[in-house]
Formats: structure tokens, C-alpha cells, sequence
């Protein structure tokens, strides 16, 4: 029973803290994961170079933001030449879009030709209203895209002050790295402090499993959506692959949300059998996912597939996106906590 009150206070606290504190503290959450990543380069410079503490925590949390910065500007460098390359080669995509309705709209024209004559008028207007709501759609999208972009030009200044906040912490938290932890195990009854620890170890482990899954299920998507695209021969179809994986590595999205669209402008087209091929790959990609992402991230997280199963539809009922990601590794730290003893 106490465990279960355990786990039951620190669900609610999780959520507490996601909720309310997290907003306050993300600044000082990334400044401590900067610090504890450049820890082994600090402790080689205090080791090796002699250097004393202040000292060696600003050159390994400079290297460590250096490296961390190479790496994002490279792969925003080759993101940036790959979507260039692209551009060149798709058409523009607000003409095919418009050109493909016009030709639903004819066809299903042509289909209301064909109901009986008492029903042809009202079929007829239904399409005229279905489009024209559509075209205007369209309109409406496209005037909110300013609007979009003044909003996020307006959180700038709170994103550089966060940015600025969780790079200064991290080398302030990094130079009293030793201090802090002194005074926290200072503080904490020894025995709570090993199991603290070892929640710790779980919830790491438990993450670290998680990021293997998404991994391989990426791999698989990418498998599956970049064979299809070189039997198609797709002009950089690879890299469309990779976009979609990406776009399929979020839940709420999915690859139907690029290949359905794509299969059913190709079918009005005339070009049959690239509909069906990308319809085919949409159903592959989704059943793949749908049937292994339970045993992948459930035997990464020491879960039975039915658990993880479970805890993906649980999580996402309950918190969307989030709970896709954080319910399959709560339940692993739930599992964890009650089958330990004592």
C-alpha cells in the first residue's frame, strides 16, 4: 500500500510540476543538463590541466556549448541545402493544389450527372458550396500565415532571455556543481537518498530505452517510405523519406498526412498506379508502426507489449502528445518501484 500512495504522490507531483513549475525553472533544468554534460570535461581540465574549479568549469561548459552549436549548425546547414534542392525540383504547391480540387470538383460533377434528375440540382450545389468553402479555406490559411509570424517574432524576446538565463546557469551551476551536491546529500536522510538515486537510474534507463524504440521505429518508417520512393523514382526521394519519417515520429501527424494527400492528387492526375503505391506505403508505414512500436518500446522499457500498449493509448487520452511520450517511461518507473522490495 505504501508504494502504491508512492507512486500515486509522484504522479501527482509530475504533473504538479509539468504544470505549474516547469515554465519557471526550464532555464535552469537545460543549464544543469549543459553542466552535467560538460562534467567529464571539467574534471579532465581540474585532473590534468591542474586547473582550479571556476576555471575549469567555464572552459568545459564553452567547449561543450561550442560543440553542441557546431552540431545544430550543421544539421541546419545540410537541412537548408537538401529543402533548397528540393524547391528547385516541386512544383508550386498551392497551383497543384488548386488544380487537383478543380479536377474533384469536375469528376464529382460528373458523378451528380449521373443521380437522378430530381436530385441532380441540390447534388450540384452541395459540390459548388463544398469547394467554394474550401477555396476560401485556402484564403483564410493563407491570411494567417503574418499573423503566425508576428506571434513568433513576438516571443523572441522571452525565448533569448530564457536562451541567455540556461546558458548563464549552466556555467554558474557547473563551477558549484561539487558544492550543490554536497549540500543536497547534506540534507537527505541517507536511506531516502538511495532511493532517490535509484529512481533517478530508473527514469534514465527508462529514457534512454525509450529513445532506442523511436530510433528503430524511425528506422523502420524510413525503411519502408524510402524503398517505396526508389521503386517510384521519386526525384530525391530519400530525402523525402527522411522529412517523412520525421513528421511520422509525431503522433498526432503521421505519414498519412503527407502520402494521403500525395496519393490522391496523383489518382486525380491519372497516374494510377503512383496513387496506389503511395496509398500502399501510407498502410505499411502505419501497420508497421501500429505493431511494433508496443513490442519495441515495451521491451526497451521492460514492459509487457499489452503494458505498453496501454500506456501509449492511456497517456495520449490523458495528456495528447505529451502522454505519448512520458506514460510509457512512468509505468516503467511505476513497474520498477513495485516490484522492488522492501
Amino acid at each position: 500500500m505504501r508504494k502504491v500512495l508512492l507512486v500515486l504522490g509522484l504522479a501527482i507531483g509530475v504533473w504538479l510540476g509539468g504544470r505549474y513549475l516547469l515554465p519557471l525553472v526550464l532555464p535552469f533544468l537545460l543549464g544543469s543538463l549543459v553542466a552535467l554534460s560538460a562534467q567529464p570535461l571539467v574534471h579532465l581540465a581540474e585532473k590534468k590541466l591542474g586547473l582550479r574549479r571556476p576555471i575549469a568549469a567555464g572552459l568545459g561548459v564553452s567547449v561543450t556549448l561550442l560543440l553542441l552549436g557546431g552540431f545544430v549548425s550543421l544539421l541546419g546547414a545540410v537541412a537548408i541545402k537538401e529543402l533548397g534542392r528540393i524547391a528547385g525540383a516541386v512544383p508550386d504547391l498551392e497551383t497543384t493544389a488548386r488544380h487537383s480540387m478543380g479536377v474533384l470538383e469536375d469528376w464529382l460533377l460528373n458523378m451528380a450527372d449521373r443521380t437522378p434528375a430530381g436530385m441532380q440540382s441540390a447534388v450540384k450545389q452541395t459540390v459548388h458550396n463544398a469547394f467554394e468553402n474550401g477555396t476560401t479555406m485556402m484564403a483564410q490559411v493563407t491570411a494567417q500565415v503574418p499573423r503566425a509570424v508576428g506571434s513568433v517574432l513576438s516571443r523572441v524576446p522571452d525565448g533569448v532571455l530564457g536562451f541567455g538565463t540556461g546558458v548563464l546557469s549552466a556555467f554558474m551551476i557547473s563551477a558549484r556543481l561539487p558544492k550543490i551536491r554536497a549540500a543536497v546529500e547534506a540534507r537527505i536522510p541517507e536511506a531516502l537518498l538511495e532511493k532517490g538515486k535509484a529512481t533517478l537510474r530508473k527514469v534514465r534507463l527508462a529514457l534512454g530505452g525509450w529513445l532506442r524504440a523511436q530510433g528503430k521505429l524511425m528506422l523502420l518508417t524510413y525503411g519502408v517510405v524510402g524503398v517505396g520512393f526508389l521503386l517510384l523514382r521519386i526525384p530525391y526521394g530519400l530525402v523525402w523519406a527522411v522529412l517523412i519519417t520525421l513528421i511520422d515520429a509525431v503522433p498526432m501527424l503521421g505519414t498519412g498526412i503527407v502520402l494521403l494527400p500525395w496519393a490522391l492528387a496523383c489518382f486525380l492526375q491519372g497516374q494510377r498506379l503512383r496513387a496506389l503505391v503511395l496509398a500502399l506505403l501510407f498502410g505499411t508505414a502505419t501497420l508497421v508502426r501500429a505493431v511494433m512500436e508496443p513490442k519495441l518500446v515495451g521491451k526497451q522499457l521492460g514492459l509487457d507489449p499489452l503494458l505498453a500498449l496501454l500506456a501509449l493509448y492511456v497517456g495520449y487520452r490523458l495528456w495528447g502528445f505529451a502522454g505519448l511520450l512520458t506514460a510509457p517511461m512512468l509505468a516503467s518507473v511505476t513497474k520498477s518501484l513495485l516490484d522492488t522490495k522492501g
